[in-house]
């Protein structure tokens, strides 16, 4: 009968370990620590080395290799631990990262949409708070143009992972989100979500799709008007976004007590419940440009 190998030897110690991670995702050099920091426990000697340990996990079928290569020729090679979900290989990409807009609308419930495309959010450096004030032309130009929308993307599996570049907010909102599989992720709470899609629209589908999110949100009773207030007060948006925030409540049938906080924030421009939309009709209500019908 064969001698075991020290991995083989070690392989009870070695599951219970990673068992024991919080994390089921791992790059290569997340692997290298692993290894370093148990190799003495586990009493492997140093000619065990990072690609035999691979190399061992995965003919044992604990560790599966999934490649995520981007529109421009980059590729990315993550292990994972058992099973993962497509939500936590995508937030893999990017340290401190957390689902954000659509992605968040789905593990919540909001959305009945089953999608492929993951939004990944990695917040920017602060940055100075721009300077001039609003005015009713620069409003007008604006939004008369398509929405920039990321181009970074990953694509593993039948899923797109689509990294943003958020502006810094300090993770404001963000929780632990159950993903369908039992993990929990960053993402953003309910009352962040809805801020985010009623900022950025296309990613979510568009604003049918957030005018449904709000219907859901509110009719499971799962939204703090307050917690919602307050966040899009931390977020110091320039442009009056709260005027869309409100004609998308008012839509989804919110009771006007919880609007009329938003109309005290005042009405001092016309504004446009998306970029680029045609065919627009005007609620005097909220002074705002919507599509007919929504």
């Amino acid at each position: 009968m064969p001698r075991k190998t020290r991995l083989e030897l070690a392989a009870g110690p070695i599951t219970t370990a990673f068992q024991e991670e919080a994390s089921r995702v791992y790059s290569r050099p997340a692997l290298t620590a692993m290894l370093q920091r148990h190799r003495g426990a586990w009493r492997l000697p140093a000619s065990v080395r990072l690609a035999g340990f691979i190399q061992f996990l995965t003919d044992s079928k604990q560790l599966s290799v999934v490649r995520l290569s981007s529109d421009a020729g980059e590729v990315v090679t993550r292990y994972v631990w058992e099973q993962a979900s497509p939500h936590a290989v995508a937030l893999s990409l990017r340290p401190a990262a957390y689902l954000s807009h659509g992605t968040a609308a789905q593990l919540h419930g909001l959305t009945e949409q089953f999608s492929k495309v993951i939004y990944v959010n990695k917040e920017q450096s602060p940055k100075p708070p721009p300077k001039g004030g609003l005015t009713q032309e620069a409003i007008d130009r604006a939004f008369k143009g398509k929405q920039r929308a990321s181009t970074y993307v990953f694509h593993f599996d039948i899923y797109r992972a689509v990294l943003l570049s958020g502006k810094n907010t300090g993770a404001l909102g963000v929780e632990d989100v159950p993903t369908p599989e039992g993990e929990f992720l960053p993402a953003t709470g309910i009352e962040r979500t809805l801020i985010d899609l009623t900022v950025r629209p296309n990613y979510a589908g568009g604003v049918e799709e957030v005018l449904g999110c709000f219907r859901r949100a509110h009719e499971q009773g799962r939204v703090d008007v307050d917690v919602l207030l307050q966040t899009l007060a931390q977020l110091n948006y320039v442009y009056p976004y709260h005027q869309a925030l409100g004609f998308y409540m008012e839509r989804a049938g919110f009771a006007q007590e919880a609007l009329r906080p938003l109309k005290a924030l005042g009405l001092h421009h016309d504004f446009y419940l998306a970029y680029g939309l045609k065919g627009l009709v005007y609620d005097p209500g909220w002074r705002l440009h919507h599509p007919r019908g929504l």
